[in-house]
C-alpha cells in the first residue's frame, strides 16, 4: 500500500471520529435531550409510534440520544473510526483511479 493510501485511511478515521459529535448534534441529538424539531425528533417520533408509544431500550434512536448526551464511548469511537478509516480508504482508491484515468496520454 502506499503512503498517500495509509494517509487517506487515517484522516478517514480521524475525520470521522472529530465529525461524529458535530453530526450528532446538528441532527438534534443533544446533551440536553433531542431537540425540538430536529430529525432526531422525527426519528423518535416515528420509533414511538412504531413501538406503541414509547422507544425500545437499544434502538437506534436511543443509542445515538445516548451517544448525543454522554458522547461516544471507547467501543463506539472505534467502531466510528473503522468506518472513517473504510470511507477514507474507499474514496482514496476512487480518487487514485481517477487520477490514473485522467492522466493517460
Amino acid at each position: 500500500m502506499a503512503l498517500v493510501t495509509y494517509a487517506e485511511i487515517l484522516i478517514g478515521a480521524v475525520g470521522a471520529v472529530v465529525s461524529a459529535p458535530l453530526v450528532l448534534g446538528a441532527m438534534g441529538f443533544t446533551s440536553a435531550g433531542i431537540a425540538a424539531g430536529s430529525y432526531a425528533a422525527s426519528m423518535m417520533s416515528a420509533a414511538a409510534v412504531a413501538n406503541g408509544g414509547g422507544v425500545a431500550a437499544g434502538s437506534l434512536v436511543a443509542v445515538l440520544q445516548s451517544a448525543g448526551a454522554a458522547g461516544l464511548s471507547g467501543a463506539a469511537t472505534a467502531a466510528v473510526a473503522s468506518a472513517g478509516a473504510g470511507a477514507g480508504a474507499v474514496l482514496g482508491a476512487g480518487a487514485n483511479q481517477l487520477r490514473r484515468l485522467f492522466s493517460r496520454k
